[in-house]
């Protein structure tokens, strides 16, 4: 039954003990929706009733309590595994208030307090997480300086904790790769914070004070146990610092003070990773789509058989590597499982059977985990000794040298099988336990002397009250007489009324319902007082006994931590060998060198989007720094040119994770930075239009070049006029050229046919096009990259294929053929190469006073009404003013 909710009236004479006790909880967590837990139900008051009503869609009521009508809103406790994720997503932080005494013993108003406060970025809780995907927590330092920043990143449902500092840049791109659930920063940065990162993420906002240096180091110091922090290779990052114990110091606030599992925290160096801003990782749709329905490389890739694969898939995905030995380790694996099926299939079988042994064993540290998933975890810890063998026997066979000893050694080694304890959970713990462990029914027979009497009391008992039973049936000739039980009055035995008449004098009678009579006896009584007390003694015990096994479990935390990471990298490389198996990968040659060569490339999510049956149309790419460092590509629209850009990228990007590629051969330099300009989008909530969006990645991206670059460019330019869009182009691709400091490989696909131009005066500059082939009025797409430049866009014929009216698509031809008539094409590229004198010849010649061409010029400017001018006629106009120049 629910009960009346509090109020908050300030008249204390109509405060409740209870309403009193809840106000006081309410203040301790200000901003938080309540959960507070009144016998079966948890209850929600006030805004908090509102706000779940709406979330939970759950029925909101008003009760009157002293006067006040509150708004109420509750849900059975035994629901909250339902309810508690759809709060949590909604990006509410939900404290947990529950009752900490027995209700039946306490004195007085039952003493309650929060034992949990799970926020989106802080839970345990298997029904709000994604197996597949890391919860990640996330705190941002502001630094002194205007571009120093200092992140940190913890899942605390795995135990990962990860710091770094930076500029913005690399803390957004940072922000895109791990995507985390919340952010935590300092309140005074509010501003600061929406300007550079957007409005995104949950955020919660802390003071000042938690946000220094001093505060930071020694909780982190306090937490990990040392003196120092170099051990973990932070100490020279103050910033960083700084932000992973922000994040500590929330967990603790949050009730979140069990944190064994913390063991250590890494340093995410910005050297060690191929650089991918957030343009990049969005345009690749590397894990997430960027239109609905879309398919992001993770769906292709992704054949793993572990949660904590899946999630370490992730990871290698936005965090390519750039050095040549930990890539080749990572292909030597793959190689070897590609070539050995047969050890390739047993490992997966054995991954297969292993749970998420990074959250089981989190769960372990802080005490959260079951009976069940203790044994979960015990089963999956049953197949870390296979797996070792397994590798170890592939060290010993005559062809070891060519099987990468090496790294079959270092994962072999690694692995710890944890005999002990799984001898122990096998000895104590029975298959199929209960969830619950204050239920009984967990520990096995045999472990414990006092428990096994108690339990044959309390079961051979049970087995006494039938054999009462048949007794008093042949005793009183009452074939209906039964021994029945209920919380209130015990053991009884129950008679009808129609044969009450039988019933012995040493019977007592404890109840009269309408058909029948309930009684008692003193042989009744002394069985239910040992059953009952046997009983409650079982489950004390063995919730003792679970709580050891627990204890002593959490003694292998550490190991059984680096099982997982071993476990989960093994599950990655098997993807990667499946995978290429099924899709006819090659293994990519990485070199030192500053070329890309790449044969017959396919792209590996289109390839897979292809109706049955339909072969995938693949092509080479070169390009180094000395003879075709850049590439412009034209063809018309749907013939390609942006999935060969991004199949370009993506071979790149999956080579330098350690996969094998969609190519007949690929021999890769090492790229440092993968940029990315490809669409067209805007950002109109803060004022930015298509063609300021595409400026300012654009302007990220030539900030930010390196000689191992790779730069993809996808129509630059086409947000604004032409005669605009083209000069911008033109000048672009000259800069990448021209820079002195470093060569960046380009491909620039393109529909402005002038830039062509540019191989005859860039040496490094080469000109390709995406094959069409024209029958009758139709086009037919080749998809075929081939050598030289094309002058023909197609864009008519494809608005005829979108389903464009008839009539639009005649009257756009017709309005095509004057253009092109009227463009006298040799002179306006001519132009293009001399335009900056000739600028400034025309600027001083309109200016000049006397000139009669320029006070032409001047009236025919003046007469124009820009505001009824269409496009069209614009550029008529525009054409017939150079006309009047020359």
């Amino acid at each position: 039954m629910k009960t009346a909710a509090p109020t908050k009236s300030s008249a204390k004479k109509n405060e409740t003990p209870l309403n009193r006790q809840y106000n006081q909880i309410k203040a301790k967590y200000p901003g938080a929706l309540l959960l507070f837990r009144v016998g079966d139900f948890y209850e929600t008051f006030g805004e908090d009733a509102v706000r779940a009503s709406k979330i939970l869609g759950i029925t909101l009521t008003k009760r009157n309590n002293g006067g006040s009508n509150e708004e109420l809103a509750g849900f059975p406790h035994h629901s909250l595994d339902t309810h508690l994720p759809k709060l949590v997503r909604a990006g509410e932080r939900v404290a947990i208030c529950d009752q900490l005494e027995d209700p039946a013993l306490a004195k007085g108003i039952v003493r309650r307090g929060v034992t949990e406060l799970v926020t989106p970025g802080v839970s345990y809780n298997d029904n709000v997480l994604d197996t597949r995907r890391n919860n990640y927590l996330a705190a941002i330092q502001f630094g002194k300086g205007e571009d120093e920043f200092g992140v940190s990143f913890l899942d605390i449902s795995t135990g990962e904790f990860l710091a770094s500092q930076g500029n913005a840049a690399y803390v957004d791109k940072l922000l895109q790769s791990f995507n985390p659930s919340e952010v935590l920063y300092c309140k005074r940065n509010r501003q600061e914070f929406g300007a550079l990162f957007g409005d995104k993420f949950h955020t919660y906002t802390l003071e000042d004070w938690a946000f220094t240096y001093d505060f930071g180091y020694n909780f982190l110091r306090q937490h990990f146990q040392t003196t120092s922090l170099k051990g973990f290779g932070i100490e020279g990052l103050p910033d960083g610092i700084i932000a992973a114990g922000v994040i500590l110091h929330y967990l603790n606030e949050t009730e979140h003070k069990d944190l064994q599992h913390i063991t250590r925290i890494t340093r995410l160096e910005e050297d060690r990773y191929v650089w991918l801003d957030r343009f990049t990782i969005r345009n690749l749709e590397l894990t997430v789509a960027q239109q609905e329905g879309g398919v992001p490389l993770i769906q292709i890739l992704d054949q793993t058989v572990t949660p904590m694969g899946a999630r370490l898939l992730r990871k290698w995905l936005n965090l390519p590597l750039k050095e040549k030995a930990l890539i080749d380790e990572r292909l030597n694996m793959v190689d070897l499982l590609v070539q050995d099926l047969d050890l390739a299939d047993t490992m997966m079988n054995h991954l297969r059977q292993i749970g998420d042994l990074e959250r089981l064993v989190s769960k372990v540290a802080v005490r959260r985990i079951n009976p069940r998933e203790l044994v979960q975890l015990k089963r999956s810890l049953q197949h870390v000794l296979p797996i070792k063998e397994m590798l170890i026997t592939a060290l010993s066979q005559p062809d070891a040298p060519d099987r990468n000893p090496g790294s079959l050694k270092k994962y072999a080694d690694q692995l710890n099988p944890v005999a002990f304890l799984l001898d122990r959970i096998e000895a104590e713990l029975r298959e199929d336990p209960p969830t619950l462990s204050n239920q009984g029914g967990m520990i096995k027979p045999g472990i414990n002397a006092e428990l096994d009497e108690l339990t044959a009391i309390a079961y051979t008992g049970k087995d006494y009250l039938v054999q009462l039973q048949e007794r008093e049936i042949e005793r009183t000739g009452i074939t209906s007489l039964k021994v029945s039980y209920n919380k209130v009055f015990g053991y009884y035995l129950e008679v009808t009324h129609a044969h009450k008449n039988r019933v012995p004098d040493d019977w007592i009678r404890k109840q009269t319902l309408v058909n029948a009579e309930r009684y008692v006896t003193p042989e009744l009584k002394e069985y239910e007082e040992k059953i009952l007390n046997a009983e409650e003694q079982i489950f004390q015990i063995e919730a003792r006994m679970f709580g050891e096994l627990v204890l002593a479990a959490g003694e292998y935390v550490g190991a059984i931590q680096q099982n997982a990471r071993v476990l989960s990298v093994l599950d990655v490389l098997s993807s990667f060998a499946r995978v290429a198996v099924k899709d006819k990968y090659v293994r990519p040659e990485i070199n030192e060198s500053k070329a890309l060569k790449i044969k017959d490339g396919r792209h590996p999510v289109i390839e897979q989007q292809l109706p049955p049956g339909e072969p995938y149309i693949p092509n080479d790419i070169y390009l180094d720094d000395e003879t075709q460092q850049i590439i412009i590509i034209t063809g018309p629209n749907m013939a390609g040119k942006s999935a060969l850009l991004r199949q370009t990228a993506l071979i790149v990007l999956m080579a330098q994770s350690g996969s094998f590629v969609p190519a007949s051969s690929a021999a890769i330099g090492l790229v440092d930075k993968i940029f990315t300009r490809v669409g067209a989008s805007d950002n109109l909530s803060r004022g930015e239009s298509t063609f300021m969006v595409e400026m300012t990645e654009t302007a990220s991206i030539l900030n930010n070049l390196s000689e191992r670059s790779l730069v993809l460019m996808d129509e630059i330019g086409r947000g604004t006029s032409t005669y605009d869009g083209v000069s911008i182009a033109w000048a672009i691709t000259e800069y990448l050229h021209n820079k002195t400091d470093c060569r960046p490989k380009t491909l620039f696909a393109t529909h402005y046919h002038e830039l062509n131009d540019l191989a005859n005066d860039n040496e490094r500059i080469r000109n390709f096009n995406v094959a069409v082939k024209e029958v009758g009025n139709k086009v037919i797409f080749l998809r075929k990259l081939k050598e030289g430049g094309s002058e023909h866009s197609f864009g008519i014929h494809v608005a005829q294929m979108a389903g464009m009216p008839a009539q639009i698509v005649s009257r756009a031809s017709e309005i095509l053929k004057q253009l092109e008539s009227s463009n006298r094409t040799e002179q306006n590229r001519e132009s293009i190469h001399n335009a900056v004198p000739q600028e400034r010849e025309l600027a001083l010649k309109i200016f000049e006073a006397g000139d009669p061409k320029a006070e032409l010029i001047k009236e025919k400017l003046r007469a124009i009404d820009v505001n009824r001018l269409t496009p069209i006629e614009a550029l008529l106009k525009l054409n017939e003013l150079l006309k009047l120049v020359d």
